[in-house]
């Protein structure tokens, strides 16, 4: 047959995973290494790639919100030119082992393929490889500006839309400083996302490449409070707010302030922390606990990932969402991304170690660690209130039944479950100010973000709003996007003139996705 109608005739096949009780015992990577894929990784992902049928009007193309150009890398791919596929890559990217290894991937949704109930192509794991070529064969050289501008951006905050917009801005021919309130680089990327789920040797190789191509990092300033913003703006031309999404939204249910209740990210850093050598031991941790995760997304997750490979004595996470279905629903049709009932490696994880009997038959816990599938999430589920003991200890979680469209409790559906440790992840609800709203003439949105213009200005002539802080808390494909915008906004800005620089989408852009 053609090679054109590949499609037909491959089935799709993801990057492997490492078997469930290597890994979690261990905080690397949970993909199998490329070198022990049986056959190699790039015939796999080079057969994956052939299944592309490079669509007329290709919809994986405009639910990116990079634009990336994904029929384009795809048939490289397909025909094994992968230097020319990292060049596609990188075209619209700039960090593609960051979306290959964190995005959710909605191209994958909007796969033509997928119209008619096919596996889609398996675009994530192409990305993610042709990134990792692109590092092993010395093609994500630094790239350093032909000129220099003479103009100064001061970026705040080193998430994935700070280095995207200091990369461009760098790239750009401008001197670019960008300040970091943690100890060291990265921001979420950092110490927000688990090191199972992106090996920090990936943020680690693309800060260098930032600091050979001019740009300055300086991290332990918190610009706001030891470092008046205005005094920033002052020496700049522009600047850049990229500091995140990072107000947690809170329980409030009696019991809220017992020992053991902690946000998600208190819990998350400090595991985080150890992996960077700061202390041997995390002082929150869920070692011999029983755990309970009150919240059902990409966060929540990452706690139960990381709780697991903690030797937790158990782990239930609720969700207060109903359970969705297997299949996409009518009311979401194609090309929107579904939410439908999906498994992380954090839930096959859970679900696997649940078979193997982490829960004595019995435990009060055991009833909610063997639901349908064996899922440790418990969905359409609220919390009503928290005990705890004479030391003021959190010891068990009452919960009930959520109802689906107010989300209240169900009368007459109590149940109490025991809690050790209770980790809080209900998303964020906007930015922390920190003085950045007044001295930078700042205001909050209607959804608590920072306001901005569809060309990411905000504020005071010169400040320009990019990735959770003006867009709220989201992937990390629309972080990358909006730096890589809001770059050219304010390189239009210095200039006084349009921009070289390409911008992928503006402010008032959303995702294909209910």
């Amino acid at each position: 047959m053609d090679e054109r109608w590949r499609f037909l005739t491959t089935p799709r096949r993801d990057w492997p995973l490492r078997p469930v009780p290597d890994r979690v015992d261990d905080w690397q990577d949970v993909h199998v290494p490329d070198a022990e894929v049986p056959g190699g990784l790039l015939p796999l992902v080079s057969a994956q790639a052939g299944r592309c049928m490079d669509c007329g009007v290709p919809f994986c193309h405009h639910a990116c919100p990079l634009g990336n150009l994904i029929p384009d890398w795809n048939g490289l791919a397909a025909r094994e030119d992968w230097d020319a596929a990292v060049d596609r890559l990188h075209a619209t990217n700039n960090f593609p082992e960051f979306t290959g290894a964190l995005c959710p991937a909605p191209c994958e949704s909007a796969c033509v393929l997928a119209i008619d109930g096919r596996d889609a192509v398996a675009i994530k794991a192409i990305e993610a490889a042709i990134a990792d070529h692109a590092w092993e064969h010395g093609l994500a050289r630094p790239i350093r500006p032909e000129e220099h501008t003479g103009a100064r951006v001061a970026v705040i905050g080193s998430g994935p839309a700070g280095l995207a917009a200091a990369q461009q801005l760098t790239r750009a021919g401008h001197e670019v400083v960008v300040y970091e309130r943690d100890d060291r680089i990265g921001g979420l990327l950092r110490y927000g996302i688990p090191a199972f789920k992106m090996d920090k040797r990936y943020l680690e190789r693309r800060i260098a490449q930032l600091e050979a191509e001019g740009t300055v990092f300086r991290p332990g300033v918190a610009v706001g409070t030891e470092l008046d913003a205005r005094t920033l703006l002052e020496h700049h031309g522009a600047v850049v707010v990229a500091s995140g999404a990072t107000r947690a939204r809170e329980l409030p249910v009696h019991g809220r302030e017992l020992a053991g209740v902690h946000q998600a990210m208190e819990y998350l850093v400090q595991a985080n922390r150890v992996q960077e050598g700061d202390y041997p031991r995390p002082p929150i941790t869920a070692e011999g606990r029983r755990v309970v995760i009150v919240g059902g997304g990409d966060t929540g997750a990452d706690c139960l990932g990381t709780a697991l490979r903690q030797h937790a004595a158990s782990v239930v996470q609720l969700d207060i969402k109903p359970q969705p279905d297997e299949e996409r629903p009518d009311d979401q049709p194609w090309p929107t991304y579904p939410r439908i009932h999906r498994l992380t490696p954090a839930h096959e994880e859970g679900r696997d170690l649940v078979r193997l009997r982490v829960v004595a038959p019995g435990d009060p816990a055991d009833q909610h660690l063997s639901g349908e599938h064996g899922d440790v999430r418990v969905f359409a589920a609220t919390t009503v209130r928290l005990d705890g003991d004479e030391r003021g200890r959190v010891r068990a979680l009452h919960l009930s039944d959520a109802e689906p469209d107010t989300r209240r409790a169900v009368p007459g559906t109590e149940r109490v479950i025991p809690a050790e440790l209770v980790l809080l992840a209900l998303g964020f609800s906007g930015p922390e100010d920190a003085g950045l709203v007044d001295q930078l003439g700042l205001r909050l949105g209607p959804t608590g973000a920072f306001a901005r213009d569809e060309d990411f200005a905000g504020g005071r002539p010169g400040v320009f709003v990019a990735g959770d802080a003006g867009r709220g808390q989201s992937l990390v494909v629309w972080a990358i996007a909006e730096g890589r915008a809001a770059a050219a906004a304010a390189d239009r800005y210095l200039r006084g003139r349009p921009t070289e620089l390409p911008t992928p989408i503006s402010a008032t852009d959303r995702p294909l996705a209910l």
